[in-house]
């Protein structure tokens, strides 16, 4: 063998046993956590707020005005804390050549959840490793959920998207041998994989749904989705009420645009990057990625964020303004849900399936032909005053 090759193997030999290491810690850890924080009942809340890049700022602040007139009570006599954070830009992030600045990251630590807006990550080899990535790992947001409704079609989803592993676990650590090859590892642990099995199940058992498909490429990937899918079907042991079944990623993606099988789907359980893909296109049939919101869901902290990206191109063409904040919304309902305000949570629930659904008084596109983001906002807040 070529000498050169044998050291670039011997180098990459010692690269990967440090991540193997790395891994089998961050298992242990997972097999050792502390017990999960009760989010329903806290005494104080303190929701961090952060903007994010593009159209990220625009979009939070109407999710933070909303959020002020829904609060307003518990705010004053503080109950709730709602903290902005600075610095989860691209520009800060560069100049700093971290993911997520240790400053940054410190404040957001001091919250309880956090609402983000879109961060922008860049692109090819050997650039800056995603904030969204950092966030999910650092604070251990194992579960990504989410939901997907289309009445009419008598669509009613959820997908719990595993958030810590897979693909994006080491997507910065792969090993390259130049003009070659390279290579990137993808992670499945068993604590990572029951954590997000159990989290699907016990969502479709508390909201009286009957099946989960568990979503792979097992009969390629034998290894990593072999095992995801073995572990979920060891959890579904203990829900005998509710059919666990495999389906295949590329059959699924093609399935759910399919009129006569959108309605044989309830609830998903998905390794990262399946769930990254798929979520991104059930979304699309509610109305775009513009429409879904997400939770990021943790033992001990929570982060809630639009599905879609920071939309880089719609600030250079001027449209900034008329970013459309329902995704952003949707993530402060479920914000809300999550820390135990389930009467504010309805109001915005119900406020924006008027004002999206029903009425739709004000139209926003996302382009100058429809309503701004502000003019949006307002449209809302009288909805929720008015039913209020």
């Amino acid at each position: 063998m070529n000498t050169t090759y044998t050291e670039q193997i011997d180098a990459a030999v010692r690269h990967f046993r440090t991540l193997l290491e790395g891994q089998l810690a961050r298992e242990d850890r997972m097999e050792q956590a502390a017990p999960a924080k009760d989010f329903l009942h806290l005494d104080t809340i303190t929701v961090g707020i952060c903007g994010g890049d593009g159209i990220g700022p625009i979009i939070v602040d109407s999710a933070q005005t909303v959020l002020e007139h829904l609060l307003k009570e518990p705010i004053e006599r503080g109950r709730v804390i709602l903290k902005r954070i600075e610095g989860l830009t691209l520009e800060n992030r560069l100049a700093h050549g971290q993911a997520v600045p240790d400053d940054v990251m410190a404040e957001i630590k001091t919250c309880d959840v956090l609402l983000k807006g879109p961060t922008t990550t860049p692109q090819g080899a050997n650039t800056l490793g995603s904030a969204n990535v950092k966030i999910r790992r650092e604070l251990d947001l194992y579960a990504n959920v989410r939901p997907v409704r289309v009445p009419e079609l008598g669509i009613d989803w959820c997908f719990f998207r595993e958030n810590t592993e897979g693909e994006y676990a080491l997507g910065g650590d792969g090993i390259e041998i130049p003009d070659k090859l390279a290579m990137d590892f993808k992670v499945t642990t068993d604590a990572g994989t029951r954590r997000i099995a159990r989290a699907a199940f016990e969502y479709a058992r508390a909201n009286g749904k009957t099946k989960v498909a568990i979503v792979t490429k097992n009969n390629v990937i034998k290894k990593t989705d072999g095992r995801f899918s073995r572990l979920c079907h060891e959890v579904a042991a203990d829900y005998p009420e509710i059919t666990a079944a495999d389906y295949i990623a590329d059959i699924v993606t093609a399935s759910l645009i399919d009129p006569y099988r959108q309605k044989d789907y309830e609830v998903f359980v998905l390794p990262n990057l399946y769930g990254d893909i798929i979520t991104d296109e059930a979304a699309q049939l509610q109305g775009g990625v513009g429409t879904a919101g997400s939770s990021n869901l943790g033992d001990q902290y929570a982060m809630f964020e639009a599905i879609h990206g920071s939309a880089p191109r719609k600030i250079e063409r001027g449209e900034g303004a008329y970013a459309n904040p329902t995704s952003i919304l949707r993530a402060a309902e479920f914000l809300l849900r999550h820390v135990g305000l389930f009467d504010e949570a309805d109001r915005l629930g119900k406020a924006l399936s008027v004002c999206c659904e029903t009425e739709k008084a004000v139209v926003i596109t996302g382009h100058r032909d429809g309503a701004t983001c502000a003019e949006f906002t307002d449209y809302l807040l009288r909805t929720l005053e008015n039913e209020g």
